[in-house]
């Protein structure tokens, strides 16, 4: 990806007097900016998990670089950090890796903090035995450990960028600019997008044409662990009929995640899936017709208030 392109896009956006997202976009860069001038592009790393809070700051932070290159200057690698979640999604694993490319990542990741789960034994996603071993390391014991391990290899590091908003866990008390807290590894912690909300981030990203995980495209909207992970019911279209011999569905169909501890309270449900209503189209078609789940795209959920309701180990009613 031309980076010099990326920068001329997302300063062309911040600058737009009639774009609402306008705000934002400048306040992010001016943040980013900031970082910048107070710790080089040596000192400043970003953290990249995948999701699609940091693949907006990510682009961003790649066209701010971009804008400070003389005109024969190259982009260097840039500096960033992956900490998995314990048993991640391989699609999403496989968008880093994409990424990496994409941006020019110099992507240090962090897994020996969960070896422990790493090496669990699983069946699948939604397995209990998974859940179990994940539980033995808590994320913020694990986000501990991989900072500690971060800042021993890379010393001159001394900021990373985060994409936390304000409506994320923890994200309602923090500003631009915090530090870590005593007894984590001496970092600031840079949150360019901190003001931003559910839609913006959408709006960003597909108003720039922006490459994200294709898990948002199956109903998504907040991605963790396998094991406590799936579609948001709020995205969940009803009664798509299948054809015999065809899919109607225009995105690749994820079943549900479901964890062997809630399959028990939710009634008339087989194999860990969501009970589907057969079409009612016609009572005399063919009883081999029947209807999947489908889901819509993140970008379609219209309440931000309800982007977390994919995650825990209960199915969200």
């Amino acid at each position: 990806m031309d980076c010099k392109h990326i920068a001329e896009g997302v300063y062309t956006l911040a600058n737009s007097p009639d774009d609402p997202l306008a705000p934002l976009v400048k306040e992010a860069l001016e943040v980013i900016d900031h970082a910048l001038d107070t710790h080089g592009q040596d000192g400043l790393s970003i953290s990249f998990n995948g999701g699609k809070d940091c693949t907006v700051l990510l682009h961003l932070y790649a066209g701010a670089i971009a804008r400070r290159l003389q005109p024969s200057e190259e982009m260097k690698p840039i500096h960033s950090i992956y900490i998995p979640v314990p048993l991640p999604f391989p699609s999403l694993e496989a968008f880093i890796l994409k990424a990496e490319k994409t941006y020019n990542l110099d992507l240090f990741s962090c897994r020996s903090a969960l070896s422990q789960v790493d090496t669990a034994p699983t069946t699948g996603p939604g397995d209990a035995v998974a859940a179990k071993a994940a539980g033995k390391i808590t994320p913020g014991e694990g986000m501990l450990h991989a900072l500690e391990i971060y800042k021993e290899r890379f010393p001159q590091v001394t900021a990373i960028l985060i994409g936390t908003r304000r409506t994320d866990p923890h994200g309602a008390t923090l500003s631009h600019r915090n530090m870590t807290d005593p007894g984590w590894p001496c970092f600031e912690r840079v949150n360019p997008i901190i003001n931003w909300s559910y839609a913006d981030v959408w709006k960003f990203l597909r108003q720039l044409e922006v490459p994200y995980c294709d898990l948002y495209d199956q109903g998504y909207t907040s991605l963790g662990s396998t094991y406590n992970t799936f579609p948001n019911p709020a995205l969940l279209v009803l009664e798509q009929p299948l054809v015999e011999g065809k899919t109607p569905l225009s995105t690749p169909y994820t079943e549900p995640i479901l964890p062997e501890s809630c399959i028990s309270s939710i009634p008339s449900r087989s194999n860990g899936v969501l009970p589907v209503e057969p079409s009612r189209s016609s009572p005399t078609e063919d009883a081999t017709k029947v209807s999947l789940p489908r889901y819509r795209p993140a970008y379609e959920l219209t309440d931000g208030n309800l982007e977390r309701c994919g995650r825990g180990l209960k199915l969200p009613v």
